[in-house]
């Protein structure tokens, strides 16, 4: 285990690749511990030169646990907030964030080219609009603006969504997050059953906090819009997402790009919302050459300002 303390909180964190390599910076989404970064797609950046920084969450994997609650005083919360009543969540998305910065100033990261998927995309992009100085380019992956006027997640994904985890009974548990993967999974790439199971096994094996997943979605649900916030974000910025995710629809994807001076936009056919093995290669390229690119900028700007020239 590699824990440091930071904002406040202990931070499980997990690093590959050459120390003097340029950084990138990996933050996984709602309710996900460190290892949903599939080993393969970590080993591609560090094959690239890049030194990859993984870590859990607060609330998830072997980051700080927040206090409970409790699953009832939880349901109210939750039902208080989807009917717009005023809800203040245990920590929000900025403290996330906030985690994030934290983390590189304890391993003493001026700057890191920051990588978000889902939830994790959401703490991404409040990291390059809020700290911009620290974020060397942003990717952004499967995740949105905030905006309340897109479109939402399936009758069917939310219901699934919302269903507590079982607190107990670990058997249904795993069940349950299985059925729930393979309903937001990829069309296009299917994961087998073995594969779902083995996925949700190992985590819960590492760690297990069903009422992290609630607090997780309450801080998603009372971020608001980070439109305004993302207008102001000035890094290189790759948007990815799938052209099937059932859970973050693809008018999301492009919404957040379309948002963000000069971003790029990549709609992948075929990709849900998860990182299919098929895929893994394409991803890892794409978020390689994104990365080297911002590099390749930062560097020629530092040699006109060095040299005087234009």
């Amino acid at each position: 285990m590699t824990a440091v303390r930071a904002n406040g909180i202990e931070i499980e964190y997990r690093e590959t690749g050459p120390r003097d390599g340029a950084v990138i910076l990996l933050i996984m989404g709602l309710g996900m511990q460190l290892v949903a970064w599939p080993d393969a797609f970590c080993d591609g950046l560090t094959a690239g030169g890049f030194r990859v920084i993984r870590f859990d969450n607060r609330d998830t994997g072997l980051s700080t646990k927040m206090p409970s609650i409790g699953p009832i005083a939880m349901a109210a919360v939750m039902a208080g907030a989807a009917v717009g009543l005023p809800v203040r969540p245990p920590y929000t998305l900025r403290d996330m964030a906030a985690d994030a910065v934290g983390l590189m100033d304890a391993l003493r990261i001026d700057r890191a080219h920051i990588v978000g998927a889902s939830m994790g995309g959401m703490i991404a992009q409040i990291i390059a609009a809020d700290h911009p100085d620290r974020a060397k380019s942003l990717t952004s992956i499967m995740s949105t603006s905030g905006d309340r006027a897109l479109p939402g997640p399936s009758p069917k994904v939310l219901r699934a969504l919302l269903r507590p985890l079982p607190r107990e009974n670990r058997g249904r548990a795993v069940r349950q997050a299985v059925d729930l993967l393979r309903l937001i999974g990829s069309p296009g790439y299917p994961a087998s059953d073995a594969e779902l199971r083995a996925k949700v096994e190992r985590s819960m094996r590492r760690s297990y906090s069903p009422h992290a997943f609630g607090r997780h979605l309450l801080a998603i649900h009372t971020a608001g819009s980070r439109v305004a916030m993302l207008r102001r974000i000035r890094a290189p910025t790759l948007v990815l997402h799938g052209a099937d995710d059932p859970l973050i629809r693809a008018a999301a994807g492009r919404h957040t790009a379309a948002s963000i001076p000069g971003a790029r936009l990549r709609i992948i056919s075929g990709m849900g919302h998860d990182l299919p093995s098929a895929l893994l290669p394409d991803l890892v390229a794409e978020i390689a050459g994104h990365c080297a690119g911002a590099e390749e900028t930062a560097a020629g700007k530092k040699v006109r300002r060095i040299g005087g020239g234009p």
